[in-house]
């Protein structure tokens, strides 16, 4: 009984350390700043002709030596330097690329944050490209009437508010692979998966569709893999020990198929989770983050995609493209 005892202690201060060290990270600005100088890996290629995705071929990958512009898979990792817009804009047209947008306003962040989160997405996000919004809300009648461009398109799905925004966060994966299955597909060749608490501010374009698109976390990509918030408990399914990168679930995408294949198992995970009493660290971020570690994505957007200007200055953030909107936990997660 003491040597169980003993390593549940064990167990509790592993998975304390790092989670502390973040804490200290995150409220400390000149932590913040120290963090930016740690040099990122390097791309090992010297042609995104030897890249996977074809359709990156174009990408300058040594344009930008500051920073890590491919993965060890051969996958992009997208920063502002490395595209030529107008050829990623032309190429998808040519494709007859169209976009699903799925976001979640449920309960008070519909008024909080929806309104400017799809004003800022209509100057900004796939212009030029048809796209439809899937707007996910337990209040049909209270969505703002936003004048939509030509191509775009927007619909209305009622969900039920479940009492913890927990819950909120991991069921949307049921709802995104639901509505993918009957609508989705049907319309559209690429989604992109949206949390509501931000504004877009630059472009958003077709540089960032890919098969299989995950986001580099913000307060993570200069840190060491030690401090990523991995899910470490062996009883969840999103248990891992160690990973490639930590992942940012405000934002996921790519064809309907993969983020089809994703919603599903996240779904899976959290549910085998629930039946055993066990709830991941992160939620669906964390099972978000083991589904990338087994399915690589194809294609990685920088922190320029999802940006926290709370961090301060990085030197290798030359535009940001979506901001964290102001979080305002204490008034919109209470019941």
């Amino acid at each position: 009984m003491r040597h169980l005892q003993r390593m549940r202690s064990v167990f509790k201060c592993v998975l304390f350390v790092p989670i502390a060290l973040c804490a200290i990270y995150l409220i400390s600005p000149s932590v913040k700043l120290l963090i930016g100088f740690i040099p990122m890996e390097k791309c090992h290629l010297e042609s995104a002709k030897n890249l996977d995705s074809s359709v990156d071929a174009s990408l300058n990958l040594q344009s930008r030596p500051d920073v890590q512009t491919c993965t060890y898979w051969k996958a992009a990792i997208i920063w502002e330097g490395l595209f030529d817009a107008r050829l990623y804009d032309e190429m998808h047209k040519m494709k007859g690329s169209s976009v699903a947008l799925t976001v979640f306003a449920v309960g008070r962040y519909l008024d909080a944050y929806l309104h400017t989160f799809l004003n800022s997405a209509e100057q900004h996000f796939m212009v030029g490209l048809p796209v439809t919004y899937y707007v996910f809300t337990d209040m049909p009648e209270k969505v703002p009437n936003i004048k939509l461009s030509p191509l775009r398109s927007m619909k209305v799905i009622k969900v039920e508010k479940n009492s913890r925004w927990q819950d909120i966060s991991m069921m949307r994966m049921k709802s995104i692979s639901d509505v993918i299955e009957s609508d989705i597909r049907h319309h559209c060749t690429h989604v992109f998966c949206f949390d509501v608490d931000q504004v877009f501010t630059g472009r958003f374009g077709s540089e960032a569709l890919g098969d299989s698109v995950a986001l580099l976390h913000a307060h993570y990509y200069h840190l060491p893999k030690y401090f990523y918030t991995y899910d470490r408990n062996p009883n969840s399914k999103a248990y891992m020990k160690t990973g490639d990168f930590y992942y940012h679930a405000a934002i996921f995408g790519g064809s309907w198929k993969n983020v089809k294949a994703l919603t599903e198992a996240c779904y899976q995970g959290i549910m085998e989770d629930k039946q055993n009493n066990v709830e991941a660290l992160w939620h669906d971020e964390s099972h978000l983050n083991k589904y990338m570690l087994l399915h690589k994505p194809s294609k990685v957007l920088s922190p320029e995609y999802c940006w926290d200007t709370s961090i301060g200055f990085r030197r290798d953030i030359q535009v940001t493209r979506l901001l964290w909107a102001p979080k305002y936990y204490d008034t919109l997660r209470t019941p």
